[in-house]
């Protein structure tokens, strides 16, 4: 089964939450979720390709990978002439390739979030798979309108590990078709789809259906 790449951060952040959007059909907004599409609507728009006589950037940027059955959209992909880089079709020389993820807010603790890693990380197992390179992993926060590179070249054998086996349970979450329970410890302030995923059920009351004019009787 082929996966998008940015289920996988669904999947990670709640294996309920992915079950939900992607086996159930279930979605909804929140203001975190508006103020990312707003975001990446604007890296997306193509305004951000530039082009100098030592790089190239382009965004929106359809990568895959046939051996791991994913692919993905690329934020930016920055090409930067290098002797010792590789070669790109429809680019003249041979280029590093760096890979730039946009993000809305930066930890305050300073930390890398492991959920964008893992999308960034799946983006350059797709990027190395189809140029043959060793791709770079940026994140770009816009709050603080900083870069942050991601530790792929020191911690690659863990995040393939953690990401090979967040794949494999979400081919079985598909094939099961079951919704996980919720996570034990979960936080689920910032998700959007709490609401739909804890409903809460309204507690039984006489008062309110004499109100409503119902048949308390009929009701027991």
């Amino acid at each position: 089964m082929t996966i998008n790449i940015r289920d996988i951060q669904h999947y990670m952040y709640c294996p309920r939450r992915f079950a939900l959007m992607r086996v159930n059909g279930d979605w909804a907004e929140n203001a975190f979720v508006v103020m990312a599409n707003i975001m990446h609507e604007n890296v997306h728009s193509g305004r951000h390709n530039v082009k100098s006589s030592s790089k190239i950037e382009k965004s929106s940027v359809a990568l895959y990978n046939d051996e791991l059955d994913i692919y993905g959209v690329a934020d930016c992909v920055e090409f930067e002439k290098s002797a010792g880089g590789c070669a790109v079709p429809s680019l003249e020389g041979r280029y590093k390739v760096k890979l730039v993820e946009y993000k809305p807010t930066q930890p305050r603790d300073g930390e890398i979030r492991e959920t964008d890693a893992i999308q960034v990380f799946a983006q350059k197992l797709c990027a190395d798979y189809v140029w043959h390179c060793d791709s770079e992993g940026w994140l770009y926060y816009s709050d603080t309108r900083k870069r942050v590179r991601l530790p792929f070249d020191t911690d690659f054998d863990r995040y393939y590990a953690l990401l090979t086996g967040l794949l494999t349970g979400m081919r079985n979450c598909f094939e099961s078709g079951l919704i996980p329970p919720k996570p034990q410890g979960q936080q689920c302030g910032g998700c959007s789809v709490e609401n739909l995923c804890l409903s809460k059920t309204v507690k039984y009351d006489v008062k309110s259906l004499v109100i409503k004019g119902e048949d308390v009787c009929e009701s027991f």
